[in-house]
C-alpha cells in the first residue's frame, strides 16, 4: 500500500539527517515552506534521533526513489483526529532532479490514501502559497479542491507576504 512505480513511503531514520539538513537549507528546496532558524546538521541528527514514533495524530514518512533507494522527500500527516476524521498534510520532494517526472503526485496519491484507508479519515486539509502553481498543479492533479484564500499569510524567503490557498481532498474524491 505504500509503495507504488516510483516512490515508497517509510518511516524516516537517524541516517536521513544529512539529506533534511541539506534540504532545509537550500534556498530553492525551502523556498514555500515555513522558515526556521538556522540548525547544525548536529541539531538535525539530534532531532532525527529523538523523532517521536508515528502516532494516529502526527504521522511522519519518508519519500524514497524506487529506483535508487534515495531519499528524495518528506510527507507527514498531522493534527489528525478520530472524532473530526480530519488531518492536515504536508510534503515536499527535497531532491530538485526529481521535481518532474511524477515522484511528488505518486507520494501524495500513497498519503492520501493511507490516510483514507488505514487512518479512516474523512478529510485532508493542506495550504500551499497562492505562488506555487506547481504543487498548486498536483494538488489539484489528484483531487484537491480550492477552499479559499488567506491573504498575506506567508511571509517569504524574499520577505514578501503572499496569499495561501486551503485545499482539501474528502474521501472518495482521491484522482488516481
Amino acid at each position: 500500500m505504500l509503495t507504488g512505480k516510483l516512490v515508497r513511503l517509510r518511516a524516516l531514520e537517524t541516517s536521513d539527517a544529512d539529506s533534511l539538513y541539506r534540504w532545509i537549507h537550500d534556498d530553492e528546496v525551502g523556498r514555500w515552506m515555513t522558515g526556521s532558524y538556522p540548525r547544525s546538521l548536529d541539531q538535525v541528527r539530534k532531532r532525527c534521533e529523538e523523532r517521536q514514533v508515528n502516532t494516529y495524530e502526527h504521522v511522519v514518512l519518508g519519500i524514497e526513489s524506487v529506483a535508487s533507494g534515495a531519499l528524495i522527500g518528506v510527507t507527514d500527516l498531522r493534527d489528525a483526529e478520530p472524532e473530526t476524521g480530519r488531518a492536515e498534510l504536508d510534503i515536499y520532494i527535497g531532491e530538485p532532479d526529481h521535481w518532474d517526472g511524477g515522484y511528488g503526485t505518486e507520494a501524495l496519491r500513497l498519503m492520501c490514501r493511507y490516510g483514507f484507508t488505514m487512518m479512516r479519515l474523512h478529510l485532508i486539509a493542506l495550504w500551499v502559497v497562492a505562488e506555487n502553481e506547481r504543487a498548486r498543479h498536483v494538488y489539484r492533479k489528484v483531487g484537491f479542491a480550492e477552499d479559499g484564500r488567506h491573504r498575506e499569510c506567508f511571509r517569504g524567503s524574499d520577505g514578501k507576504y503572499h496569499d495561501m490557498y486551503l485545499m482539501s481532498l474528502l474521501e472518495g474524491e482521491l484522482i488516481d
